[in-house]
């Protein structure tokens, strides 16, 4: 079923997407090894599941005030770096 999903799509560009940016993180032994068997019951890729917990990881640090405040201090600091006059 995959396969016959795979070959009908039609080929389109898709414009406006950034492309995925590889990275590398190093596990302890323990970590890795219950990493790969997490994937490993789940049915999914390792990779899918460390994009997962980032996720989870990100939309529940943008939900926390400390966060949030740290976030528009930033965005003052650079407002005020290009000189935006609405920033004092």
């Amino acid at each position: 079923m995959s396969r016959w999903l795979t070959t009908a799509l039609p080929k389109c560009r898709i414009t406006g997407v950034k492309p995925a940016k590889a990275m590398t993180i190093r596990l302890s032994a323990e970590q890795a090894e219950e990493l790969e068997t997490v994937a490993s019951i789940d049915g999914q890729p390792i990779s899918e599941v460390i994009r997962a917990a980032i996720s989870e990881h990100i939309e529940g640090r943008k939900r926390t005030p400390d966060f949030q405040d740290g976030l528009r201090q930033r965005i003052e600091r650079a407002q005020h770096m290009l000189g935006d006059p609405k920033v004092r």
